[in-house]
């Protein structure tokens, strides 16, 4: 018998005390639904005295739709970690932009005819807001966006993305934010049309490393699940990671394991086949 919150996983005998999830295209379908079986799921880790933390590029208050079915008690890590608050949304941390990392990744993205987004807190700001996306944002996180002049107030800036729907353009942007920017913040994509910059430390491989030091849950007894480049970094930090099936084969290659598609109850099956063990 192992110890009250502690699971052995049934491939590798790993002590597995937390899970941790994306939201988008990992926890939830593409039309952003929560399914019944996605839910129990989340239950039955509960039942095994398991942690379940979720983690996304979406503000903090983005989340609050899968609080309550969810049952989730532990910190919510909005924005790519950038801002880990309380489930009732108190701050615990936030790690912002400086004025002029802001100032030069708005340059950057617009050098390459992309739409930058900023986000101060949990107040979202959009220059327009008929472009590309914004609707479809809106209806994901179920609050609409401010419209302003990007660029005017820096001083707070907890993620900055850019939109594209050229999606060869998206990866030349990724790649070249992550080259000019360095090691003085960190640019990935969070979806083929969205490439979010967040401070330095705040990635999922840091929200990995952030729930280790609150919880005090070891990174080695951490599953993560995700299907974004994003998430490679929360799949590097973690005991064992679980790709979604669409994920490409680059997201793919760093997983312990693939799941099927999140069309196809990848988050479920994941969970049910690589951490409850069970048959298939």
């Amino acid at each position: 018998m192992q110890p009250v919150g502690t699971q052995a996983t049934p491939a590798t005998g790993q002590q597995i005390r937390l899970v941790l999830a994306d939201v988008d295209g990992t926890l939830v379908t593409k039309d952003k639904i929560l399914t019944p079986r996605a839910i129990r799921a989340v239950e039955r880790l509960r039942e095994r005295g398991i942690l379940f933390a979720i983690t996304s590029g979406r503000p903090p208050k983005g989340m609050e739709m899968l609080i309550k079915p969810l049952k989730i008690d532990e910190p919510i890590a909005g924005f790519n970690g950038g801002m880990m608050v309380r489930p009732d949304f108190s701050v615990i941390e936030a790690r912002t932009l400086t004025a002029d990392v802001a100032r030069r990744v708005i340059g950057i993205i617009r050098d390459h005819k992309a739409d930058p987004w900023v986000y101060n807190g949990n107040d979202w700001i959009v220059s327009d807001i008929k472009a590309p996306h914004v609707a479809r944002e809106q209806w994901t996180v179920r609050f609409p966006p401010k419209v302003g002049v990007i660029g005017e107030e820096l001083d707070q800036v907890v993620k900055i993305t850019g939109v594209s729907d050229d999606l060869d353009l998206m990866k030349r942007l990724e790649h070249d934010l992550q080259q000019a920017l360095g090691d003085t913040a960190s640019a990935a994509l969070s979806q083929p049309y969205y490439v979010d910059v967040t401070n330095r430390d705040a990635n999922k491989g840091g929200v990995v490393m952030t729930l280790e030091r609150l919880l005090g849950v070891p990174a080695s007894q951490m599953v993560t699940l995700g299907d974004q480049p994003n998430d490679v970094l929360m799949f590097r930090k973690s005991g064992m990671s679980i790709a979604m099936g669409q994920a490409s084969p680059e997201v793919q290659k760093q997983a312990t394991y693939v799941s099927t598609s999140c069309e196809e109850e990848g988050f479920a099956n994941g969970i049910e086949k690589y951490v409850l063990g069970d048959a298939n």
